[in-house]
C-alpha cells in the first residue's frame, strides 16, 4: 500500500514557498498554510527515513537553503509560546468557542523540531543550517535545561494522571487552563527531540563558534551530566519503573531495568563526541566543579552499559585520566565569534507590544467565525491520511484489554485496538463511555465538513 503523503514536485513546491513570518502573524491564514506544508514534510521525511528511500524532502532543504526558515519558525512559535500565550489566557475578554487553532500553534513547534530530527542526522544538512546552528544550539540549551528542571517533568507526569486517555475537556470555561496544561505537558516531549538533534550538531560540526557555544558559553558537558544523574525519561510509580518511550510511560520488566533507552544513548553519544573531540577540549575549562561534574560519569559506566556502548569504553579511559591529572585552563585568545540572532532579534522587535499583539490576535486570528474554523478543520483534515500516520507509529497497536499486539480495531469509533474478539467484550465495560465520545464527535465533524468516508 503506497503511504506517500506528498510527491517529490509537491514537495519542492511546498519548500521553496517557506518563509519566515513576524510574531504578529502567527496564527494568521498565511501561517496555517505553511504549518500545513511543514506537517506534511515532516511526515514524508519519516516515512522516507523509516523506509530507507530516497530523502527528498532533507535534500530540497538543503539545496533551497531553507532550513534556517524552520530554525526561525521553530523560535518564533518558541518566544510567542513565552511571551504572547500566558497573556493571551489572562485576558478578561477571550472566551474562544474552540481553542483548536491555538493549539495547532502551540503544536507547531513540535512539528519542526520533529523534522529537524529526522533531517539533522545528515552532515549537509548540519552545514546548510549556516549560522542558525548557533540558534540551535541556544534552543536545544535552553530546552536541555528544562529537560532537567523538575516543573518539566511534574508537567508530563500530570498530563499523564489528569488526562490518561485524552478525554474531552467538558466544560469550554476550562478550555484555556487545559490548553496551559498540555502546552507544558508538550514541553516534555519537545524537549527530548532537542536532546537528538543535539547529538546531531555534535556528531558533525567543526565551526569553532559553535564549539565554544556548547563548551564555554553553555557549559554543554555539565549539562549533559546532568541528565545522566537525573534521567528525566525514567520514573519510578507504585513499585514499578516506568521509561518514556515513544511518546508515552511504559513499564519496564525487572530484566530490561537496565537496558538503555535511545534517548540514553543519545546523552552518553553526545558526551563521548564533545570530551574526546580535540578542538572541544582545547576550548573547555577543566576547573575543579567541571571535572567533578564529570566524573560523576564513572559511578554509571558499568560493564551493562558499555556491552550496549562499546564506543564508551574510550570515554571511559579519558574520565581515569582526568581523574590523576589536571588540563590546562584553555588560552585566552582573539577570536572573532559569530553569535545566534534570531531569539534576540524576534525579542527586541517585539518588546514592550506583547499585550498589543496578543490583543490583536484574540480580535484577528484566535476568535474565527464557524465557516473559518470549518475551512482550518477540512485543511488539517487533509494533512493527516490515517493510512499515512498509522504507518508513522513507532510499534504495532497494543490490544486495549491485553497488552498484546493488535491487528483489528473496534469498527465504531475506530479508535481502540484488540488482538482478539473476545478481548473487545470483555474490554467493553471501559470503553463504552469513550466510544460514544468519540463517535459523537467524529459524526459532527463528517457532518459540518460534509465528509463522506
Amino acid at each position: 500500500m503506497d503511504t506517500s503523503v506528498i510527491l517529490p514536485f509537491e514537495a519542492e513546491g511546498f519548500v521553496q514557498s517557506l518563509e519566515a513570518f513576524s510574531l504578529k502573524e502567527v496564527g494568521s491564514e498565511r501561517w496555517f498554510r505553511q504549518h500545513a506544508h511543514i506537517e506534511k514534510l515532516n511526515m514524508q521525511a519519516i516515512l522516507n527515513a523509516s523506509a530507507v528511500h530516497d530523502e527528498f524532502v532533507k535534500e530540497l532543504l538543503v539545496s533551497y537553503g531553507k532550513i534556517p526558515v524552520l530554525v526561525h519558525e521553530m523560535i518564533l512559535v518558541q518566544v510567542w509560546k513565552q511571551k504572547v500565550f500566558p497573556i493571551l489566557c489572562q485576558l478578561e475578554d477571550f472566551n474562544p468557542k474552540d481553542t483548536f487553532p491555538l493549539y495547532m500553534v502551540i503544536h507547531h513547534e513540535a512539528t519542526i523540531i520533529n523534522l529537524l530530527e529526522t533531517i539533522m542526522y545528515h552532515k549537509d544538512s548540519c552545514e546548510a543550517a549556516g549560522d542558525s546552528v548557533l540558534d540551535l544550539v541556544d534552543y536545544c540549551h535552553r530546552k536541555l535545561t528544562l529537560l532537567v528542571s523538575k516543573a518539566t517533568r511534574e508537567a508530563a507526569t500530570a498530563q499523564d494522571q489528569r488526562n490518561p486517555k485524552g478525554k474531552a475537556v467538558a466544560s469550554s470555561a476550562d478550555l484555556m487552563s487545559a490548553l496551559q496544561m498540555q502546552s507544558a505537558a508538550g514541553e516534555f516531549e519537545i524537549s527530548q527531540k532537542a536532546v537528538s538533534v543535539l547529538r546531531f550538531i555534535t556528531d558533525h560540526t567543526e565551526s569553532i563558534s559553535v564549539i565554544k557555544r556548547m563548551m564555554c558559553t553553555h557549559n554543554m558537558p555539565c549539562v549533559l551530566v546532568q541528565l545522566i544523574v537525573c534521567c528525566p525519561w525514567s520514573r519510578c510509580k507504585d513499585g514499578e519503573v516506568e521509561k518514556y518511550i515513544n511518546g508515552r510511560w511504559q513499564k519496564i520488566p525487572v530484566d530490561d531495568h537496565l537496558k538503555m533507552t535511545k534517548l540514553d544513548g543519545q546523552v552518553w553519544i553526545s558526551l563521548y563526541n564533545l570530551l574526546l573531540n580535540e578542538d572541544c577540549q582545547r576550548n573547555y575549562d577543566f576547573n575543579n566543579f567541571n571535572k567533578n561534574q564529570l566524573l560523576k560519569l564513572r559511578g554509571f559506566m558499568t560493564e551493562v552499559l558499555i556491552d550496549q556502548l562499546p564506543n564508551l569504553v574510550e570515554l571511559q579511559r579519558y574520565l581515569a585520566h582526568l581523574t590523576v591529572t589536571d588540563p590546562a585552563p584553555p588560552k585566552k585568545e582573539l577570536i572573532l565569534e559569530q553569535i545566534p540572532e534570531i531569539w534576540n532579534h524576534i525579542v527586541r522587535q517585539n518588546s514592550g507590544k506583547w499585550k498589543a499583539i496578543a490583543k490583536y490576535q484574540v480580535k484577528e486570528t484566535f476568535s474565527p467565525s464557524e465557516s473559518e474554523l470549518k475551512l482550518l478543520a477540512e485543511r488539517l483534515y487533509q494533512v493527516y491520511n490515517f493510512d499515512v500516520m498509522e504507518s508513522l507509529l513507532p510499534e504495532k497497536p497494543k490490544c486495549g484489554s491485553c497488552g498484546k499486539e493488535a491487528a483489528k480495531r473496534c469498527s465504531r469509533c475506530q479508535g481502540e485496538w484488540y488482538c482478539h474478539r473476545e478481548c473487545q467484550v470483555k474490554h467493553w465495560s471501559k470503553h463504552k463511555r469513550a466510544c460514544q465520545l468519540i463517535t459523537e464527535v467524529t459524526g459532527k465533524i463528517q457532518r459540518d465538513l460534509h465528509v463522506n468516508i
